[in-house]
């Protein structure tokens, strides 16, 4: 196991290069102008110079190679100073935001940890809700509780989240007045009243996002225990008399929690992207949101750094998927 996450992770490095060279070039052929919301008054010598700062008069491949030598060395870099007080990094320029002047890392550091604590809670209350909402409905297949499971499901995950979203802020806000329809990202938890707040704010985000992975995950798991329950080790685990509560969920749960994992661990990336609809709906400050303020921008080194980022937590959750096939089954060895 350790050899192939050694490999897999040497593997990861071209795959993310290749993703990379993508993103830059899928950006540098979409239209769109970072002068353009310069005043018509400004002198045409002065865009130009502008141009130049931005480091646009440069070649595309110079401009690829700055933007991958900041992300893999110069950002590392500053961490690591950061981190135990070094000067590694001084006299390296680092990725700068267009928009702001900022460094993009900087930046979404002050973002990123609104999207987690939505994104994080709304994840762990799904998975929370899934599992045994799935494990039920296979063992008491075609009842009015996998019936009823089956619809509310289809539902959640037929619904996009920029419906359901302004759904439950008209009847869970406008209508009934319970929670705040706006997140309010400079609120601080200090005391229980404002840990409280926190709560009451984040109910309707994490709603909404935990409803889609819930009718995912829930169906996938319904499906995996259903192919288990019949197969042969069941059947004889039951006439040795194994009581029932230890065949559901020590024998049959671990097996079909195997495909359940995957999906589970390829959701995190994706549920990133749920976020970003979640987060213009409630107006959460978060990684969604500097995302789609920064395509409206034409903030391109924003924009390659998140999308980059979120490949790599593609890549990165596709290995932790594969490990924990090997510690849910032990038949799987990766030579």
């Amino acid at each position: 196991m350790l050899n192939y996450t050694i490999r897999r992770l040497f593997m990861a490095v071209p795959t993310l290069i290749f993703i990379s060279i993508v993103i830059f070039l899928l950006l540098e052929l979409a239209p769109g102008d970072p002068m353009a919301q310069v005043p018509l008054t400004v002198p045409a010598e002065v865009k130009q110079k502008m141009r130049e700062a931005l480091g646009l008069g440069e070649p595309a491949p110079i401009r690829y190679w700055k933007w991958l030598t900041q992300i893999f060395w110069v950002e590392p870099l500053h961490l690591f100073d950061s981190l135990f007080g070094t000067n590694f990094s001084d006299g390296y320029q680092r990725a700068i935001s267009w928009q702001t002047r900022s460094p993009i890392f900087d930046i979404i550091a002050q973002r990123i940890p609104q999207t987690l604590w939505v994104v994080g809670v709304a994840y762990v209350v799904a998975i929370v809700i899934a599992i045994p909402v799935g494990v039920y409905s296979a063992y008491r297949q075609y009842s009015l509780f996998d019936n009823v499971g089956t619809f509310v499901t289809m539902i959640g995950f037929s619904v996009p989240p920029f419906f359901s979203g302004v759904l439950v802020i008209v009847i869970f806000s406008v209508w009934l007045g319970w929670f705040p329809s706006i997140y309010d990202t400079t609120l601080r938890v200090t005391d229980w009243d404002s840990f409280l707040a926190q709560l009451r704010q984040m109910v309707m985000p994490v709603m909404v996002l935990a409803l889609q992975i819930t009718s995912q995950i829930s169906r996938f798991m319904r499906a995996s225990m259903l192919d288990n329950l019949n197969l042969d080790y069941v059947r004889t685990a039951r006439a040795k008399g194994v009581s029932e509560p230890t065949v559901i969920l020590v024998h049959v749960l671990r097996n079909s929690m195997i495909p359940v994992a995957t999906v589970i661990a390829l959701g995190i990336p994706s549920i990133f992207g749920g976020a970003i609809i979640t987060e213009q709906v409630f107006k959460v400050n978060g990684i969604g949101q500097l995302l789609i303020g920064s395509i409206e921008a034409n903030d391109l080194p924003m924009v390659q750094t998140l999308t980059f980022i979120f490949a790599v937590l593609i890549v990165l959750f596709n290995l932790i998927a594969d490990i924990i096939y090997g510690i849910l089954d032990p038949r799987i060895r990766y030579e």
